[in-house]
């Protein structure tokens, strides 16, 4: 097998922790002697092992002399655990294969110059794409200190997301449906505006099998939310934020009362200054925000400029209507020119409905 191969193989590995290691990314390795497979594993929780302690510790021979195929530079400082480097030096370990540099200024580069002090080969850049492509959201937490955000939707082929009369369940099928609780599992946190919850009353958690609930923060200028919103009602349950610019004593003690944590955020333009919050979340470790808001909030998010990325689930219906919601309000462009600009296109297809992905370019 080829380099490739066997890096192929550890990223593999690597997103079997999606979802448990946040706001660490997901690695994986794989540990190769005389052409044979020894040792194979992946960082599984936050706080845990790495993927190369691991991997060291599942080997089925003596792995002196092997070679570590790892997806993410092996880190070389204390955090949780120790750095993988010391483990891979006291393995004898011969040669390390990697896919992409670690952009935390406590390796980035220093973990490769302490292997090689220690004699071990070192080889950079395997399937370097893809290995930053499965930590699009680390690197991006590590480069801003604020969350990741991704807009999602589902809408009609003619870009409505609710009828006239305002139902949207359910534009899409069971399939692109499930597959937005995986998104709800792997992303820290999931975001929407009050105005979501007044008018669905969601319960914003993820109902896959053997998987996590975000983190749920509500938007709400003027703390309309209320009392008996579900949200609200099992916050002791799941970790629940409401951002805020109201001074409102009296209803800020009672959310409090239901373990609601509430954010201080002055408004900006009369709504939540949307940047200052992504300081606030990632400050408090959260690396990235599903937003699966109104029109009004994501229109907000993406003239803030903190949205990274967009994914619009697409179904073959059409609803018609001139003042059916459509997935993005605000006041809008003048002139085509001025539209925010996508990039990196990933089309998937569920049963009939079909998801586009993009990332958002920046600066245009």
């Amino acid at each position: 097998m080829s380099d490739q191969e066997y890096m192929q193989l550890a990223l593999e590995e690597a997103i079997k922790g999606c979802g448990w290691v946040n706001p660490n990314p997901m690695v994986g390795a794989v540990i190769v002697k005389d052409g044979n497979i020894i040792g194979k594993g992946y960082h599984q929780k936050y706080g845990e092992l790495h993927a190369e302690r691991n991997a060291l510790a599942a080997c089925s021979v003596d792995p002196k002399g092997a070679t570590i195929y790892v997806t993410l530079e092996p880190c070389c400082h204390w955090g949780k655990t120790p750095p993988c480097t010391d483990a891979i030096i006291a393995s004898g370990i011969a040669k390390v294969v990697f896919g992409t540099k670690d952009p935390h200024s406590l390796v980035a580069g220093k973990g490769i110059k302490i292997l090689k002090q220690h004699g071990i080969e070192v080889t950079a850049g395997v399937l370097e794409d893809k290995c930053q492509q499965l930590n699009e959201v680390f690197f991006h937490y590590i480069r801003h200190k604020t969350p990741f955000v991704v807009i999602k939707y589902a809408m009609t082929i003619d870009g409505k997301t609710a009828t006239v009369t305002g139902k949207s369940q359910w534009i899409t099928g069971e399939a692109a449906r499930r597959h937005v609780h995986g998104l709800r599992h792997r992303y820290s946190a999931i975001m929407v505006g009050v105005g979501t919850v007044i008018a669905d009353d969601p319960m914003l958690n993820c109902r896959l099998p053997n998987s996590k609930n975000p983190v749920r923060i509500i938007c709400d200028t003027n703390l309309r939310i209320p009392l008996n919103a579900k949200v609200v009602q099992t916050a002791n349950e799941i970790t629940t934020f409401i951002a805020t610019s109201a001074n409102d004593s009296e209803k800020i003690t009672a959310l409090k009362e239901k373990n609601i944590n509430i954010i201080s955020v002055p408004a900006k333009n009369g709504h939540i200054n949307l940047q200052q919050l992504m300081t606030i979340l990632g400050e408090k470790s959260i690396d990235s925000i599903i937003l699966e808001g109104g029109a009004t909030l994501h229109a907000a998010a993406l003239e803030s400029g903190i949205v990274s990325k967009v994914m619009a689930y697409i179904a073959p219906k059409i609803f018609g209507g001139e003042k059916a919601k459509s997935a993005v309000g605000g006041k809008g462009i003048d002139d085509p020119g001025q539209a925010y600009q996508l990039s990196n296109g990933k089309i998937t297809q569920f049963d009939q409905d079909i998801l586009l992905e993009y990332t958002l370019k920046r600066g245009e």
